[in-house]
């Protein structure tokens, strides 16, 4: 049972990931940086006196939703970057042939990339905790809003390291795999925005699906959805709909890792057997 739930392609990457001194440094200026942060607006907003050195609550909710998008803007654009050369940079260094000969199913592989890649993400994520504690200490956010938010980032990493591995299973170079991947997160916020105005536009105020799902999909609309639930109102209102857009960018994004993973598994092999 134990043979079966390892994964060596998982614990191997993982080990060399982690060995690297690089990797800790990493997380070191990342931390360091968000504590100058967080120090620097306390500092701003409690230089008046009027409230005694402390935040009051709407400063610390205000504290919490800048950390928030930091976190956001942090996965949407190093996740490509970690995942995107997973399989072709195995292939530009010719050594993707042995690691297929082995033991390992095609699945095997892509799951231990995937995790393995956004694995030191995830901990920068998890090493940031600590200094959410500062915003508890003030009051305005409750925890099972902070644990919903870090459920769908990691969503979010997820899905977003699915589309790099897949692309980098499709395409045979690392940049050009790379280049797409931030295609996708491009259209993920850019494109999503773009048609959910222009469907809105069309439906003259009516009801539009189109531009409620499109809005639903995009991970900024999302955040700020779970920020602040009344700010929801304002899509409803755009739309006509109440679909619920946490459930609608679950499904999606669930789909989107599904068939990005079946994707990378079945033409894992079979662009090696072509040679592409």
């Amino acid at each position: 049972m134990k043979a079966d739930l390892s994964n060596p392609v998982l614990m191997k990457e993982i080990k060399l990931r982690f060995r690297s001194p690089k990797s800790f440094v990493g997380i070191l200026f990342y931390l360091a940086a968000m504590s100058l942060f967080v120090i620097g607006f306390m500092y701003i907003m409690t230089q008046d006196g009027s409230s005694g050195g402390y935040l009051d609550p709407a400063q610390s909710y205000m504290l919490f939703t800048m950390l928030t998008f930091i976190q956001l803007v942090l996965v949407l654009f190093i996740t490509p970057g970690l995942t995107a050369g997973a399989i072709s940079s195995e292939r530009e260094k010719q050594t993707l042939n042995m690691l297929l000969t082995t033991s390992q199913s095609s699945f095997q592989i892509i799951i231990g990339k995937l995790l393995s890649s956004i694995a030191f993400l995830v901990l920068m994520l998890a090493s940031s905790l600590p200094l959410y504690s500062i915003v508890f200490l003030y009051g305005g956010v409750s925890p099972k809003q902070l644990l919903l938010l870090m459920f769908y980032f990691l969503l979010t990493t997820v899905a977003i390291g699915s589309l790099g591995v897949m692309f980098s299973t499709l395409i045979r170079k690392t940049i050009v795999s790379m280049i797409a991947t931030y295609g996708s997160v491009l259209a993920l916020l850019a494109v999503t925005g773009f048609l959910s105005v222009f469907f809105a536009s069309l439906s003259q105020g009516g009801t539009s699906p189109g531009a409620h799902l499109f809005a639903a999909i995009n991970p900024a609309v999302l955040t700020a959805s779970l920020l602040a639930p009344d700010s929801g109102d304002f899509l409803h209102g755009m739309t006509g709909l109440r679909w619920p857009i946490w459930l609608i960018y679950l499904l999606v994004y669930l789909i989107v890792t599904a068939v990005a993973v079946f994707v990378s598994v079945k033409s894992l092999r079979v662009n090696m057997a072509s040679g592409k």
